[in-house]
């Protein structure tokens, strides 16, 4: 294994931890790896953003399985709003909530990836910009 395919698994298992109940910052990983290999911008965006997103639909998952009598964060906006608040998925502090939420409230699995992923994949984009790359 070359040192760019260990960055690169590095980097996704980073980014699935990151987007897990657990607390993580695969943002610094993207810019070490991209630091180090500019080459490798595009699939360095696509695994960060497949692993945060995984990780998002794990807490997603698990929001399913959650009996009612739970007081869940961001509930209030994931009813109101629906799975467009899943663009702010990758917040810090909310993020989480929201796609447990959004599980709880059993949104459309499709549609709750789709904005989770776009959402990710445009602050790993700007991570992508302060490395000086995208």
């Amino acid at each position: 294994m070359d040192m760019s395919e260990f960055s690169l698994g590095a980097l996704f298992l980073s980014s699935f931890l990151a987007a897990t109940l657990l607390p993580g910052g695969s943002e610094a990983v993207l810019f070490g790896v991209l630091k180090l290999d500019g080459a490798l911008l595009w699939p360095a965006l696509g695994l960060a953003t497949f692993g945060n997103t995984l990780g998002g639909m794990s807490s997603y998952l698990l929001g399913r399985f959650l009996p009612e009598r739970h007081k869940l964060r961001g509930l209030e906006w994931v009813r109101r709003y629906g799975s467009v608040t899943l663009l702010l998925a990758w917040a810090p502090l909310i993020g989480d909530g929201l796609c447990v939420a959004a599980g709880w409230l059993r949104l459309n699995v499709l549609w709750v990836a789709l904005f989770m992923a776009a959402g990710k994949f445009v602050r790993y984009w700007a991570v992508a910009r302060l490395a000086g790359l995208g």
